[in-house]
């Protein structure tokens, strides 16, 4: 079973969490929007992980639930 994400992502001035590519919510802070993210994550019944958007548009690895697969296979 494939692992479930969620992004954390700068939208138009708010904090949202993008999943499946769809934003849902809206959050003041960023650290508001990882703990929900990181809650949803939590509640999932698949591995998930939780990414934080940051400079460059760059994703860095908040949390992780379940299997990590570091280092990748190859």
């Amino acid at each position: 079973m494939s692992r479930v994400q969620y992004f954390v992502v700068l939208h138009q001035g708010q904090w949202k969490i993008r999943y499946n590519g769809k934003h849902y919510d809206h959050y003041s802070t960023e650290k508001a929007a990882i703990r929900a993210a990181v809650d949803a994550a939590y509640k999932s019944t698949n591995d998930a992980q939780v990414l934080v958007e940051g400079e460059g548009n760059q994703f860095r690895t908040e949390w992780t639930y379940g299997r990590d697969p570091y280092p990748p296979p190859g």
